[in-house]
């Protein structure tokens, strides 16, 4: 049987896509595990939850780097020596430079609470709420040296209800985002994905040909 897939977990919050991650590879669903996991922030809860779990962890503090690539270059370092093979930001709160992306070309995967092209950047929920959105959602990509825009692996939508708030949306959006991330990492693990241009092509992968998401929802015909 092939190795697990070694994934290199960036992280500045607290952890909850680590957890889905987690959970997934001691359910069997995800073929990987964590070789280390890394954080900016010292205090996150991600570190914690990481280190409860034993799981190899290294805080690198940006402030005491002189630049963005400096740290970047720290990261490469630090992935490199833990046997990374697929590097995933997990609410990684930094833009990350071409330091790491040549070092891990088409390895370096992101989460956004989003359907990309659509509200990239910050507070993505705040912006489809703001934008009178019916349906917003998650997408997995593959990071390019643009915020928020490589190629798209996978999406996930979410209908946005008449009373939500960003908080409410943001509990409903996380949760497609603990199912979604590691369904496109299993994804990667077996084989499935090859990249091609601004395309990801899929092998064997399921989609319903009516499938839809309507909000709010037409008459059947």
């Amino acid at each position: 049987m092939p190795e697990p897939l070694a994934l290199g977990v960036l992280l500045s919050g607290s952890g909850t896509n680590l957890q889905a991650l987690i959970d997934a590879i001691a359910a069997g669903t995800l073929d990987a595990r964590i070789a280390v996991v890394i954080s900016n922030v010292p205090d996150a809860g991600g570190v914690a939850r990481a280190r409860r779990h034993g799981l190899p962890t290294v805080v690198l503090r940006h402030g005491e780097m002189p630049s963005r690539e400096a740290y970047d270059a720290r990261v490469v370092e630090t992935l490199r020596e833990h046997g990374v093979d697929l590097v995933v930001l997990a609410g990684f709160m930094r833009l990350v430079t071409t330091v790491l992306l040549r070092a891990f070309p088409a390895r370096v995967l992101n989460i956004h609470p989003a359907l990309l092209p659509a509200f990239p950047g910050l507070h993505a929920e705040r912006q489809a709420l703001v934008h009178g959105a019916r349906i917003t959602g998650v997408t997995v990509h593959f990071v390019d040296e643009e915020t928020d825009h490589g190629p798209i692996l996978a999406q996930a939508a979410v209908p946005i209800l008449p009373d939500d708030t960003e908080e409410k949306l943001h509990v409903r959006v996380q949760r497609q985002e603990h199912r979604l991330y590691p369904f496109a990492i299993q994804l990667i693990a077996t084989g499935r994905v090859r990249v091609d241009g601004r395309r990801v092509l899929l092998r064997d992968a399921a989609c319903a040909i009516d499938a839809v998401l309507a909000n709010p929802t037409p008459p059947a015909t």
